[in-house]
């Protein structure tokens, strides 16, 4: 009997030890939060201007321009020698700019604009998850491309599923995966045709750099099956925004 109760006071001890060492959903969004400067630093965020530039594996250049205003505004503009396109998201109403109509602006339906509204989170949707009405997941550990990372899974909650993964060592965000929703991306955004596609859309991030203020960013983003990854030259945190762009210009 003596032996029988220390073999189960050794389980129980052991069992614990694991409960209280588990890695959580809430862990791995708070050290990434850290690694990123902090909550305060993530809410101080009120606009964004980002200005990239990618080439894709047939020579061409593609230039994205993406403004964001907390809560109010995302607006994309992506441009090369053979197209322009823009997406524009607000609070109240949506539009894209279609090259097969010459450019012309459509008004985004409710079933696409309602899950692009998240973009317009500056600090994105993993800060202060739970006040915004999010879920959270943890999934365990995944080998991405030779990098250990811890895999939560976030349902916001107007039902967009995203997984995130970050990297054990460093805490920072690696890649997202997420379905579709009609997004038009580079950047943040997806790899899908403007106001259309359902498909998975993968997103890896690196290249991490702070700003002259501060702030920490991935300067380069590569979406999956888009080939070229692209790269952020200009980063600007909470300059004003010009109120024209929160309407189309046709």
């Amino acid at each position: 009997m003596p032996k029988i109760t220390t073999l189960l006071f050794a389980a129980f001890l052991s069992l614990t030890c694991i409960s209280l060492y588990a890695q959580t959903a809430d862990d791995v969004i708070n050290n990434y939060v850290t690694a990123m400067g902090g909550k305060e630093k993530l809410l101080s965020i009120k606009s964004i201007y980002m200005e990239g530039v990618s080439v894709m594996g047939n020579g061409t250049e593609i230039s994205t321009k993406i403004y964001k205003v907390q809560d109010k505004l995302m607006r994309r503009e992506i441009s090369s020698a053979m197209f322009n396109m823009t997406q524009i998201i607000t609070d109240k109403e949506g539009w894209f700019s279609n090259p097969r109509n010459g450019g012309a602006f459509e008004a985004l339906p409710e079933d696409r604009l309602k899950p692009q509204q998240s973009e317009m989170d500056c600090a994105g949707p993993l800060v202060n998850y739970k006040e915004k009405g999010h879920t959270a997941e943890y999934l365990g550990k995944e080998d991405v491309e030779g990098t250990e990372c811890h895999k939560v899974k976030l349902t916001q909650k107007n039902g967009q599923e995203g997984t995130y993964y970050f990297d054990a060592k460093t805490n920072l965000l690696t890649r997202e995966t997420r379905k579709g929703g009609g997004g038009m991306g580079m950047g943040g955004g997806g790899g899908r045709r403007p106001g259309g596609g359902d498909g998975e859309v993968k997103m890896d991030y690196s290249n991490y750099q702070k700003t002259a203020d501060g702030y920490l960013f991935a300067m380069t983003v590569t979406m999956g099956g888009m080939g070229a990854g692209m790269t952020y030259e200009k980063v600007e945190v909470n300059k004003p925004v010009d109120a024209s762009l929160y309407k189309p210009q046709q």
